[in-house]
């Protein structure tokens, strides 16, 4: 078995170490819009309010996929297009993007539903196997939706 390589770090911080893989904002609404809006193609990432960059996309998923955070695979329909989903170890994420989520909706005005809000807050334990139970059966439940499509 080949020996994997470790990425160097700043420091042993697991704070750090976070940081080095999720540290900018365009890799955790990837994995928000992964995890809670049930985005699989690249075309949905781009559809996001936040206007992302197609090269920053690309090579934000492509860094999530070579840190194990999300796996890629042929869409059914079209092999042609490649379809994205969290690992195990992305889905482990959920506690932090709902925290985050909730800071923001508390501290500043955003445009968060606030049914969902109090849902997250009242229920947060509920809430968070909801999003592991739709993530272990390949599901496509939306929890918070996006933009509308056009």
């Amino acid at each position: 078995m080949p020996a994997t390589h470790k990425p160097q770090r700043r420091s042993s911080c697991p704070v750090n170490a976070s940081l080095e893989i999720l540290g900018d904002r365009w890799s955790l609404l990837i994995i928000r819009d992964l995890m809670l809006r049930s985005y699989r193609t690249y075309k949905e990432f781009l559809s996001s309010d936040e206007g992302i960059a197609t090269n920053i996309l690309a090579e934000r998923l492509k860094r999530l996929e070579a840190a194990g955070i999300i796996s890629t695979s042929g869409d059914a329909e079209d092999r042609r297009k490649v379809v994205y989903r969290l690992t195990a170890k992305g889905i482990d994420l959920a506690p932090i993007i709902v925290e985050l989520i909730l800071w923001g909706a508390q501290h500043e005005p955003t445009g968060a539903p606030p049914a969902a809000i109090r849902k997250m807050r009242a229920r947060r334990e509920h809430f968070l196997s909801e999003i592991r139970r739709n993530w272990e059966e390949g599901g496509t439940a939306v929890f918070i939706a996006g933009p509308p499509k056009a």
